[in-house]
């Protein structure tokens, strides 16, 4: 297959052009820059340089695929409208061909719950909210979509454990918990995701959305616990995780949440990567 990649440089979607590639499949990658272009032949995709904003030149090269992965995001305040502007084309390009489309969405959609399916009420912190509506239009749209929805992604050193855990230090070096560290976290390791996008892909049906998690829900003082080693860790208020990653970004790592794929699994999905405990050890 052809597949046509938006976000193929970031760290979730390096690892699945990585994965697609060592499938068998040819992978162009829309990027924004020479520089990211240089950045996706060096893994193996085929780049393509535009406008993702321009949504008649992004649905021109999904009409050049044989199906669509949306993987970018912006991770500013015109991430809304950037993805509306990817949902219209592709329904401009794949709307009724069968062709499938692949949108990428987060756990944290479906708010504090301790054993997430994909029936489970939608109900996201104010950070994601936004996803709700562009999400709905997805799957109201002649498209056959799948919402990929992975748990907390790690692995190879990065990811959201690594960068809010790992260097959050107090004077006497002990890891900084976001909160008082008693909510778990949904996991899965990032090669896993990967593996997951490239099993939908190659399905090419309709699956509404597919929860992707290991099933491994460690809590946040547990992974605080791995990262410190022996230097231990320290609790905090919710008020004073907001003052220190803000309030948008805190609210969502304070849910708590847990969810073990099993719809993932019933498609033929085996995660196999390390725990996030070992990760961070």
């Amino acid at each position: 297959m052809r597949i046509v990649l938006t976000g193929g440089t970031g760290y979730i979607g390096s690892a699945v052009v990585r994965e697609l590639v060592a499938g068998g499949h040819a992978v162009t990658a829309l990027v924004r820059s020479d520089e990211a272009a240089e950045k996706a032949r060096e893994i193996g995709a085929d780049a393509a340089v535009g406008d993702l904003f321009d949504a008649g030149w992004a649905a021109e090269r999904f009409a050049e695929g044989d199906a669509v992965a949306h993987l970018a995001a912006t991770g500013g305040p015109d991430t809304v409208e950037f993805d509306k502007g990817i949902v219209a084309a592709a329904v401009r390009a794949l709307g009724g061909t069968g062709k499938p489309y692949v949108h990428t969405s987060g756990i944290w959609l479906w708010g504090d719950n301790a054993d997430i399916t994909e029936e489970s009420p939608i109900a996201p912190p104010a950070l994601t909210a936004w996803r709700v509506p562009v999400e709905q239009s997805v799957l109201d749209a002649d498209l056959v979509a799948t919402i990929v929805a992975p748990g907390i992604v790690y692995g190879h050193g990065g990811g959201i454990p690594a960068g809010v855990l790992a260097p959050a230090r107090d004077e006497q070096g002990r890891v900084k918990l976001i909160g008082d560290g008693s909510q778990h976290w949904t996991s899965v390791h990032v090669d896993d995701v990967a593996a997951l996008y490239r099993l939908v892909l190659e399905q090419a049906a309709p699956l509404g959305r597919v929860v992707v998690a290991s099933g491994v829900n460690p809590t946040v003082r547990e992974l605080g616990e791995a990262a410190a080693g022996g230097n231990g860790v320290v609790a905090e208020t919710p008020d004073e995780t907001r003052a220190r990653l803000g309030a948008g970004f805190a609210d969502a790592l304070l849910l708590d949440q847990q969810a073990s794929g099993a719809k993932a699994r019933e498609l033929g999905w085996k995660p196999v990567g390390p725990s996030l405990v070992d990760e961070l050890r």
